[in-house]
């Protein structure tokens, strides 16, 4: 069993590490989208996802690490972490076969709001009156995006709502099991239980690519969830999960730029102006948390003085 890193109070490598494994998050889902409009079953394409994630995993950490890698000090913990993250993928890739990559990315900026709530409950951190009316304000925001009033609202984004809460749920067990497990092991359990629990009804279903572009996406998009969760596990090493996660907006850049330079969509004013009043509260959410952290460390140096 490895001796995990300790966590450490940098926040700010942690908010650059993070805004690189969204990067990678939104290349996982450009992937999936790509070869589910190119007619491989979303069943197969979770599952190359995650088998392709362990690969890249068990190559870079076993021979340096060893088995002792695969072992847990909470394996509770990382089972249902692992559990959260293919259910967030599952819906993810679903609800991508129908939306736009910009609709499931406006709706998993209100994540925020969910991991605030979720630390409350779960981290024992706090929050106060001003936070909790930006979390309203945000799902105000959520509102606008989804439309369940209107003409545009699409079923789908019921699954991409559910792949919202689990992914949220995810980067909560991810900050609780910082300190507790290593890297390796998180990422060796998170894509290994996937993998096999998938493995089945992904070969049964399997339709092989059709053009070399294909075959490419298919094998870089287990890369891209290897290095971006990698890199995120290690970002909340760093930095509180609250404090990470209004980072999530900035995806609005890459998913845009995806939709529009790979698929030619560009978001509605509705999605727009959702997002907008989404990323206003997240911001609050975060510049509130800075400011509690910077009130925290000056009573704490006025107490050594």
């Amino acid at each position: 069993m490895l001796n995990p890193q300790a966590r450490e109070d940098k926040p700010m490598l942690g908010l650059g590490m993070m805004c690189v494994a969204l990067a990678m998050f939104t290349s996982i889902d450009t992937s999936a989208k790509w070869l589910i409009l190119s007619g491989l079953p979303i069943i197969q394409v979770v599952f190359v996802r995650y088998a392709g994630h362990f690969i890249a995993s068990a190559l870079a950490f076993i021979p340096r690490e060893g088995l002792g890698a695969l072992r847990s000090n909470a394996p509770r913990l990382q089972l249902l972490r692992a559990v959260l993250l293919l259910a967030s993928t599952i819906f993810n890739f679903a609800a991508l076969k129908y939306l736009p990559i910009t609709i499931t990315t406006a709706i998993y900026f209100s994540s925020p709001i969910i991991i605030t709530i979720l630390s409350v409950l779960f981290l024992g951190e706090r929050i106060g009156a001003r936070r909790v009316a930006a979390i309203l304000v945000g799902f105000a925001g959520v509102m606008v995006v989804v439309q369940p009033w209107g003409a545009a609202f699409h079923p789908a984004m019921f699954l991409s709502l559910c792949g919202l809460l689990c992914a949220s749920s995810y980067f909560v067990l991810t900050r609780r099991l910082a300190g507790v497990d290593s890297n390796s092991t998180s990422q060796l359990w998170a894509a290994g239980l996937a993998t096999l629990t998938l493995a089945p009804f992904g070969l049964v279903a399997w339709v092989w690519p059709t053009t070399p572009l294909d075959w490419v996406v298919m094998c870089m998009i287990g890369v891209f969830g290897a290095a971006g969760h990698g890199i995120a596990v290690a970002a909340h090493r760093f930095a509180n999960a609250s404090s990470l996660a209004p980072m999530t907006y900035i995806q609005v850049i890459y998913a845009t730029a995806s939709g529009y330079f790979i698929f030619g969509n560009l978001p509605t004013w509705a999605t727009a102006l959702g997002t907008a009043i989404i990323i206003a509260s997240g911001v609050y959410i975060w510049q509130r948390e800075r400011e509690l952290m910077l009130q925290r460390r000056r009573v704490e140096a006025a107490a050594l003085t």
